[in-house]
């Protein structure tokens, strides 16, 4: 259904998918500008880089995607270091809840997670374009397994939850599309539904001496999306207070979430005038990155998260419309892994702003602040086009 025409003139840029990122650029500095109190300077950091990212963009298009999955596993080795770097103290530094997740370079924050994920595309992507045979033999799965096991670890010991289970998707969708045999990937998906649900289990009904460790925050956070109470079966009057002062305190970000999605109506309360963000109920600190969703919710109502919503889909249908029109499986490949990464991406995001989904520090592309993450999506976008503008070449 994505065959073109053969009389069809091959067109230079791919437009609509063009356009619906400059819309959520554009969403994307108005929502930050709002949720910041009109905070001029963090607003043009995030101006700066979606222009940074459009440059970087641009010169990834100039290279055929061809030439550039020759550095594929350079690239892959070169984040394992950073992954492995930002772990050390002194290195890697801590934000908040003590994640160690970032490495300080002066003003600029660097986040090695982000690039890992584009980097594990491109290294799945060129090791998988090989015959369908190979393709068929256990230990082509289990190398294949294994480069998306090595970044998952390294980034769930950050910790960040989040975008190590990101990995997963990405990483199974490009094996089935590639022609790995779909029951190398049941028995593993089986294999990890299991110990999720043990771990879960374990979480929610074993007794408190019996758990497996986890980081507070992220037990707390199962717990909140879960509804279970914080408070051990034996705790005592006294310890139940605290549980449920903690357990008020950790419900917090979500109820006020949900309440400015919940209040925008229809058409919203206007730009700038949401309640939730102006009087500090949606804490500052979080409103214009992890809940920017929200924010935009209750300012646009209804209508702006359709909105939104529709830029996505855009962007998600030019991949795959791009993927079906790319003549080798590399192009094919490098597509999918970007449009299932942006997916993951939007639908967590989202999720956990109405409660679908636990918390996790999943960004909203090209809308929630953040220098790394911007220049991460914006580079998958100038891949997404590259396959587009080379796919006749190959």
């Amino acid at each position: 259904m994505f065959e073109p025409k053969l009389n069809e003139r091959p067109a230079r840029v791919d437009w609509l998918l063009l356009a619906a990122l400059l819309g959520l650029m554009l969403l994307g500095t108005l929502s930050i500008y709002s949720a910041t109190m009109g905070n001029a300077a963090t607003t043009i950091k995030q101006i700066i880089w979606y222009v940074v990212g459009i440059g970087i963009a641009t010169l990834f298009c100039l290279i055929p995607y061809h030439s550039l999955a020759r550095w594929a596993l350079v690239a892959y080795w070169v984040t394992i270091f950073w992954l492995v770097a930002v772990l050390i103290p002194g290195i890697g530094t801590t934000h908040g809840w003590g994640a160690r997740r970032w490495i300080d370079f002066g003003p600029v924050q660097f986040q090695p997670s982000e690039f890992a994920k584009l980097a594990f595309i491109f290294v799945q992507a060129h090791f998988l374009s090989r015959p369908l045979e190979e393709l068929r033999l256990p230990g082509i799965f289990a190398r294949a397994l294994g480069m998306t096991v090595l970044p998952f670890l390294l980034i769930l010991k950050e910790p960040d939850l989040g975008s190590a289970l990101v990995l997963l998707p990405v990483g199974l969708v490009m094996m089935l599309v590639a022609g790995v045999p779909a029951r190398y990937l049941l028995r593993f998906v089986g294999v990890v539904g299991i110990l999720v649900a043990l771990l879960l289990v374990d979480i929610l009904f074993a007794p408190h001496n019996w758990q497996i460790k986890l980081e507070d925050y992220q037990r707390h956070r199962l717990l909140v999306y879960f509804g279970r109470d914080f408070a051990p079966r034996d705790a005592t009057p006294e310890q139940r207070k605290r549980a449920r002062e903690l357990q008020e305190q950790k419900t917090y970000h979500v109820r006020q979430a949900l309440i400015s999605v919940g209040s925008g109506g229809l058409t919203g309360k206007g730009w700038r005038q949401g309640t939730q963000n102006a009087l500090g109920y949606l804490p500052r600190a979080v409103a214009h990155n992890d809940f920017i969703f929200s924010v935009i919710a209750e300012e646009d109502g209804f209508a702006g998260s359709v909105i939104v919503i529709t830029l996505y889909t855009v962007v998600l249908f030019c991949g795959l419309r791009i993927a079906g029109q790319a003549r080798d499986r590399l192009g094919k490949l490098l597509a999918v892994g970007v449009v299932i990464l942006l997916f993951s991406h939007v639908f967590i995001n989202i999720g956990m702003n109405i409660r679908l989904m636990p918390v996790t520090g999943i960004p909203l592309p090209l809308l929630s602040y953040g220098g790394s993450s911007v220049l991460c999506s914006l580079i998958a976008a100038g891949l997404l086009q590259n396959v587009y503008l080379y796919r006749r070449a190959y």
